[in-house]
């Protein structure tokens, strides 16, 4: 039938925990918990044997060793979990004509076409094996017309298993799933929806949209959407030089090292901003430099997803260090973010407390809505508020 789509929704189970039960089989079929090893830290991510108590992701480390006593604390590995990540994405671009990269262990596939010859299914479970076989590692597949009953479909395949959803029954699928199964609904909105009697999707899809409207703005179509199997979005394709950036071309030529350090910092603190509102992670930072004699000279390193300040601006600093060896005065100097990925830096980052993640949350709420640099490290109070371009991603 025309119009007809094939979207496949690919997400490794666990991944952190299966990355690190790849290199030590100990941990199999033990409770694991990745994250700050300290009270006030928090949970990055933790095995199935571990959420049958009640632990999940983001929760408070002291509260998630409550309720599983018995379970292992493991700090965590960003890099050796980037690394895994970046292989699984060669495996599936060698394969597919058409793939979205939406987080770092969650992929989107577009078969659409491709029934007519091998049939979608088919062609997922075999390359879902293929991964399997080459990473290590587990993954869960849907298939459906569209995203979001996609990826509903993988959670209700996992562990480490497939579901496909034929054309036309996306609804009775959906019906009886509990509403936190939606994409979207999260505790504040499923905790307001309870408040209205409303706990299964059955209950969504036979609500007037106008009603969730009312109560939840434009998100109250978008929830009636999706719980009714409705969903357009299309698969993005991806693309590793997808980046943010901004530089800095100064009025006098300088050399003043600490104005210089100032600005990187400034112009850190604001692409990092930047990607946290967008809910992205960079796996790349690049510095460039141009002389006064327009020498432009550029730098850069592959470093583990991240979109946080503290670990972003000495990365950017130590680059420039070692990019800026003529000692001759300087035209211009900026930083780009490239490689990047959709994903919440708070549940990513394993030395944080859950005080400096609600730090990060309440500046960028502020630098949101009072505009940049609103608040700010002190070194970057000297440099001027900049402009962004929403168009290619460079300030002005």
């Amino acid at each position: 039938m025309e119009g007809r789509r094939s979207i496949v929704h690919m997400d490794l189970d666990s991944f952190f925990v299966s990355v690190e039960r790849l290199y030590d089989s100990r941990l199999d079929g033990k409770p694991i918990l990745i994250g700050g090893s300290g009270d006030r830290g928090v949970v990055a991510s933790c095995s199935y044997e571990a959420r049958k108590f009640g632990v999940h992701s983001a929760m408070p480390m002291r509260t998630a060793r409550q309720l599983c006593p018995e379970a292992l604390i493991i700090r965590g590995d960003f890099e050796k979990y980037s690394q895994k990540s970046h292989e699984i994405t060669e495996i599936i671009r060698e394969d597919v004509p058409l793939f979205e990269k939406s987080s770092i262990d969650e992929f989107y596939i577009d078969y659409t076409g491709m029934d007519r010859f091998f049939g979608c299914f088919k062609m997922a479970q075999e390359l879902r094996q293929r991964i399997i076989k080459e990473s290590g590692l587990p993954i869960s597949l849907g298939l459906s017309e569209n995203k979001t009953v996609s990826k509903v479909a993988t959670g209700e395949a996992k562990p480490n298993n497939a579901r496909e959803i034929p054309y036309g029954l996306e609804k009775p699928f959906l019906a009886p799933l509990s509403v936190r199964k939606i994409p979207m609904i999260g505790e504040k909105t499923s905790h307001i929806l309870y408040n209205m009697g409303v706990k299964k999707v059955q209950t969504l899809q036979v609500m007037p949209s106008e009603l969730l409207e009312a109560t939840f703005g434009k998100n109250g179509t978008m929830i009636w959407e999706k719980a009714n199997g409705i969903d357009n979005s299309l698969v993005t394709p991806h693309s590793e030089a997808k980046s943010i950036s901004t530089e800095n071309t100064f009025e006098q030529d300088t050399i003043d090292i600490k104005m210089l350090e100032a600005n990187l910092i400034a112009m850190t603190e604001q692409l990092g901003t930047k990607l946290r509102q967008k809910h992205q992670l960079t796996a790349c930072i690049s510095i460039k430099i141009r002389y006064s004699d327009f020498d432009t000279h550029t730098v850069q390193q592959r470093i583990p997803y991240t979109s946080a300040d503290h670990v972003l601006i000495p990365m950017v600093k130590a680059l420039f260090k070692k990019l800026y060896n003529r000692r001759m005065l300087i035209r211009l100097i900026g930083v780009r973010f490239s490689n990047l990925v959709h994903g919440n830096y708070q549940i990513k980052l394993f030395e944080d407390t859950q005080e400096q993640i609600n730090l990060y949350q309440a500046l960028d709420r502020l630098n949101t809505k009072y505009g940049d640099k609103t608040v700010c490290r002190a070194i970057g109070m000297s440099v001027g508020r900049r402009r962004f371009n929403p168009f290619n991603g460079v300030a002005m």
